[in-house]
């Protein structure tokens, strides 16, 4: 679904999107201090920060993640997990005022995220504060993704299967592959170039376009094992229009140590209860290769 109608202090229009961007006109060098270290083991892997495009693969971006941090400060920040590493951020010099507008961003999502829970409560039945307990404290993620235009030369090594897709009659580019978000939702603000696909149920493939102050709101994986299978994660997936392309995803999230159990909802699937630092864990290979396997429970 689409949403609209914020309050007056949240902007999710062209200005913002051109201020929180300025990250991407920084030089490759400076935006390389600010890696997460996925592609070099010479360095420590973090969990957020800045990460390079895959050229190895059909989906294909680089952006930076952000925690908590950039909005609530070093008080939620925990080095010995991982998952409340701190976030590299640049300099004041190199992007004077951008630390405030992040921070102020990442608050304006949260507000409109639990806006959003709550409504998703009372339309299961259930007292609005039924989820909301479990996000003091959480651990969700703002993303700047940009999309460039792949070259020709970067689709040696994948067939053509891999890298496109029949769409409306027309042969479209994948640059993000179908997948479905791992966290409870996703609030998505897009930029004017569109591409952005969501699956219906029966398995058809509808364009969502970009329209000026609109969010896209997807539902994550999370939010269907809680609920039992009553509301059904998202599929998604980005199909190039040939032009570059940016968006701005913010992934709402529990807390690591929050958990999880059934609701008492009619017709859902039970299950037993799990953390969610346990959930993050297990939907992400990469951090299970470089750090081990979490012990369950693990705060």
């Amino acid at each position: 679904m689409t949403i609209i109608g914020f309050p007056d202090d949240i902007d999710v229009g062209a200005a913002t999107r051109r201020q929180l961007l300025r990250l991407f006109g920084l030089a490759n060098e400076r935006l390389e201090t600010l890696s997460s270290n996925r592609d070099d083991p010479s360095r420590p892997l973090i969990y957020r920060g800045w990460f390079r495009a895959r050229v190895d693969r059909a989906s294909y971006f680089d952006g930076i993640e952000m925690g908590p941090d950039v909005a609530h400060g070093e008080q939620v920040v925990d080095a010995s997990d991982p998952l409340r590493g701190a976030t590299p951020m640049p300099s004041e010099c190199d992007l004077p005022g951008w630390r405030d507008f992040v921070g102020a961003h990442f608050c304006g999502m949260e507000r409109l995220s639990d806006a959003l829970m709550r409504a998703l409560a009372r339309g299961l039945g259930l007292p609005e504060d039924s989820f909301a307990t479990r996000f003091d404290g959480g651990i969700s993620t703002l993303r700047l993704l940009r999309y460039p235009v792949r070259s020709d030369r970067f689709e040696a090594g994948l067939g053509q299967e891999e890298l496109y897709v029949e769409h409306g009659g027309m042969r479209r580019e994948i640059v993000s592959e179908s997948h479905v978000d791992f966290g409870f939702l996703t609030l998505l603000v897009q930029d004017a170039v569109g591409g952005f696909q969501a699956r219906a149920q029966h398995g058809t493939w509808f364009d969502i376009p970009p329209t000026d102050g609109h969010i896209v709101v997807n539902f994550g994986k999370l939010l269907e094992r809680w609920t039992g299978g009553r509301i059904h994660a998202t599929e998604h997936r980005v199909l190039s229009s040939g032009r570059e392309r940016f968006s701005l995803p913010f992934f709402y999230e529990p807390r690591v140590d929050a958990e999880i159990a059934p609701l008492p909802l009619l017709n859902a699937e039970s299950f037993t209860p799990f953390f969610y630092g346990d959930h993050v864990w297990a939907s992400l290979p990469r951090l299970r290769r470089h750090f081990g396997e979490r012990r369950p429970g693990a705060v």
